[in-house]
């Protein structure tokens, strides 16, 4: 996108925003938001004491009370859970007020509610597991197509591309592997290997109430895959979703996104909320000159709804459902479908058809007994160049928990039964993978005394491949005041591996694979140290201060080798030690302004240690900043957003020692501005740009896929013993490769959107 169309826009929003008439500001009001320090409180309650003025905040804490006479008031501010706000009101002239109410939680409720970290609801501060809690908010600020692109903007989560011409990735939680995160849906696993991108695609923003990130192994109630952490994509309860929305956008690339929904009502005792998210790009850039995609051609849909019926004594009674559907593809810039699966021109193109199912009913007796089941289907039809694979999984999963306090003892029984089922048509698979897997694990949280509480746990699972696994965890936390806590947290993790649905490139048909034994289980040990402290300024200033310092110990691990031969993926359990440690900080200020900062930072050491020899992992980052500097001018019911991000060097898979490419890559960024515009009833105009600083992985590096002018390796010789030979046409003796990628190829470009939100 040429920056003078960039420049062109900003104009033209200038224009909008300041050619609109704001005569409505000469009228005696107080504008501000409702916070609890910077997240919103909807709903709240702003009135003038001894008045018939008052209203209710937004979904986004904001308020206007409007046609105020003039003379002095007692403002006061309410909401559920938390303590009042008094502050006395000087009405002189027809003016605007602008105030931020900064609302504390009282002590009957503590925040929002977050059940990730012990599998009850509990206060975000009265849980011994800390647990990051992101709103739908946070996800405005920077309009993305998935959760996947949005996470981006985390403090120690980092979407990663594996492969430049699929754009196909997965989700690394301080510096791990995708394949150790865990993705679920309303507390569900439905989603882990084959599918783990998908599941974090295809549900519109407007029905997600809030995700939580625990980072650490949580294998003790959730078995196998969250070795690293886990993703809880939390959707919206009938009561909270709003009647009708919609949100569209579209980008200088190309790219459409459109999401819609509503909710409907069935009689008195059932209601139910329907999403649709549709997102399409099909404008093939190629920026970088290598004659391939700078971005994968898509196309998908998915369909999201959720029933919810009301029961006796309020006992819970959910059922959620959601297709997804995609074709994507990405290649040489003349492939068509008609080359698809052949020799002649490179592409590869994927199918991906997803149903998912999952549900919770609460038993029917006096005891707290939670029946919660899931079940998803995975198809996916692939050819990447001449190779095609075929896979299906299927993943089921029922658990049963009791919840029980007894003194000071608030335990957790639980019995949970995984049916999982996985086949492909690659030489590793030669028959069906079908295993089921029990489990049974307790919990208990013992009440200390009033400001120190300990969690233990407890978890025992059987695989008939690998016998019996324990997994035991604890966990303690030390409420030193209202607004600084201290917790501890240690535990472990194990994962059962099926190389085939996430390692990408044994699938790209660049590198043959080789496993040189059977793979056994992985293990981790982990210990957390996390402090808290919220503060609140007399002048209105609020600032939160998260801090940890993170250790995992893996035994087993399994780590693909791109080094001992270029074109070779080696698998075998590590035959020493690998660990990942590092300290990471969160700081959140809220200013009575109306400027909000939320700022990140982690720096780590992944690597890996074999016969004596250390070596940090491949594609991970040793440091990591985010940011979000968050600005609304009230009288133009503009909202400024500035987010971006930060990444210190990584080991990339080079193909040999003559690789001209670079071994490490640099200190990069990706930097947006967005613009808000709040003026109109029930609507949203927003725009921006992405990418300020157009970064792409090819500055500084001769090419980035390997061999792109002969992906079918045609014109490459080898010698008697399958090396790659140097000839005039292949200098560097390289094959074709396109797993050198660690970022976006992306340049900058422009996006525009609209919203619309309807509340009854």
């Amino acid at each position: 996108m040429r920056i003078s169309y960039v420049l062109t826009l900003i104009q033209l929003m200038c224009l909008f925003f300041l050619g609109h008439d704001f005569s409505y500001s000469q009228k005696a009001q107080i504008v501000g938001e409702v916070m609890d320090g910077l997240t919103p409180i909807p709903h709240a309650n702003i009135y003038l004491e001894g008045t018939a003025l008052g209203v209710a905040s937004d979904e986004d804490g904001d308020f206007r009370l409007q046609n105020i006479p003039f003379g002095t008031y007692v403002l006061k501010a309410t909401s559920i859970g938390y303590y009042s706000y008094s502050k006395k009101i000087i009405i002189t002239d027809n003016e605007t007020k602008h105030l931020s109410i900064f609302l504390e939680i009282s002590t009957e409720q503590l925040e929002e509610s977050v059940v990730s970290g012990t599998l009850k609801a509990v206060s975000r501060t009265e849980s011994p597991v800390p647990v990051e809690v992101y709103s739908p908010t946070f996800l405005k600020k920077n309009p993305t197509a998935s959760i996947f692109e949005a996470l981006q903007n985390v403090n120690g989560v980092r979407p990663q591309i594996n492969c430049n011409v699929c754009n196909t990735g997965d989700i690394h939680i301080n510096g791990l592997e995708g394949p150790y995160t865990l993705v679920l849906i309303d507390g569900m696993p439905i989603v882990s290997g084959l599918g783990t991108v998908y599941g974090l695609s295809g549900i519109p923003n407007s029905l997600i109430e809030q995700i939580e990130i625990v980072k650490g192994p949580a294998s003790s109630l959730y078995g196998s895959e969250a070795v690293g952490g886990l993703i809880n994509v939390i959707t919206k309860s009938t009561e909270a979703a709003p009647a009708f929305f919609a949100d569209s956008f579209i980008s200088g690339w190309g790219e459409y996104n459109l999401e819609i929904g509503t909710k409907i009502n069935f009689g008195k005792n059932t209601d139910a909320l329907l999403g649709v998210n549709y997102f399409t790009y099909a404008n093939p850039l190629d920026k970088n000159k290598d004659n391939f995609t700078d971005l994968t051609l898509q196309n998908r849909i998915s369909i999201f709804q959720k029933w919810n019926y009301k029961r006796g004594n309020n006992r819970i009674f959910t059922l959620a459902g959601r297709y997804f559907y995609e074709d994507r593809w990405g290649g040489e810039m003349q492939w068509t479908p008609e080359y698809r699966g052949g020799d002649k021109i490179y592409g590869e193109s994927i199918y991906t058809r997803r149903w998912e199912i999952l549900g919770k009913y609460q038993l029917p007796i006096n005891e707290k007994m939670l029946f919660s089941f899931s079940y998803n289907d995975h198809s996916q039809n692939s050819a990447y160049g001449d190779i095609p694979y075929l896979a299906d999984q299927r993943i089921g999963f029922g658990q049963i928990t009791w919840d029980k306090t007894f003194k000071s003892h608030d335990l957790l029984f639980g019995s949970a039964l995984r049916y999982n089922y996985y086949n492909d048509n690659t030489t590793a698979t030669i028959n069906a993978d079908e295993v089921l897997i029990p489990s049974i694990f307790v919990q208990d949280e013992i009440k200390l005394a009033k400001e120190h509480s300990l969690l233990l746990g407890l978890r025992y699972d059987y695989d008939k491949r690998h016998g019996s696994i324990y997994t035991p965890r604890t966990a303690y936390r030390w409420k030193i005041s209202g607004n600084d806590i201290l917790r501890l947290n240690a535990g472990t993790g194990f994962r059962v591996v099926n190389l085939f649905t996430e390692e990408h490139a044994s699938l790209t048909g660049a590198r043959d694979v080789i496993v040189t034994e059977e793979l056994k289980p992985e293990r981790s040990f982990n210990f957390n140290i996390n402090f808290l402290k919220k503060i609140y300024s007399g002048n209105g200033t609020f600032i939160s201060l998260d801090a940890s310092i993170f250790y995992t110990y893996f035994n087993n691990i399994i780590l693909p080798d791109y080094d001992t031969n270029p074109n070779q993926i080696i698998y075998d359990n590590l035959d020493g030690k690998s660990i990942s440690q590092g300290v990471s900080a969160n700081m959140d200020v809220a200013f009575p302004s109306g400027l909000k900062l939320l700022l990140g930072a982690t720096l780590q050491d992944v690597s890996s240690t074999e016969a004596g020899m250390k070596q940090n992992q491949v594609l991970t980052e040793s440091f990591t900043g985010t940011w979000s500097v968050s600005y609304t001018l009230r009288p133009w019911d503009l909202s400024i957003d500035y987010t971006g991000n930060l990444y210190g060097p990584m080991r990339l898979p080079l193909l040999g020692l003559t690789d001209p490419r670079k071994e490490y890559s640099p200190t990069w960024s990706i930097q947006n501005i967005q613009f808000t515009y709040k003026g109109f009833k029930h609507f949203e105009v927003y725009g921006g740009i992405k990418n300020l600083l157009n970064w792409t992985p090819n500055r500084g590096n001769p090419f980035i896929i390997a061999r792109a002018n002969d992906p079918f390796d045609k014109n490459v010789a080898f010698d008697n013993n399958g090396n790659v030979v140097a000839t005039a046409d292949n200098p560097y003796a390289l094959t074709f490769d396109p797993s050198y990628v660690y970022g976006p190829n992306q340049g900058i470009r422009s996006f525009f959107g609209l919203r619309y939100r309807f509340d009854k």
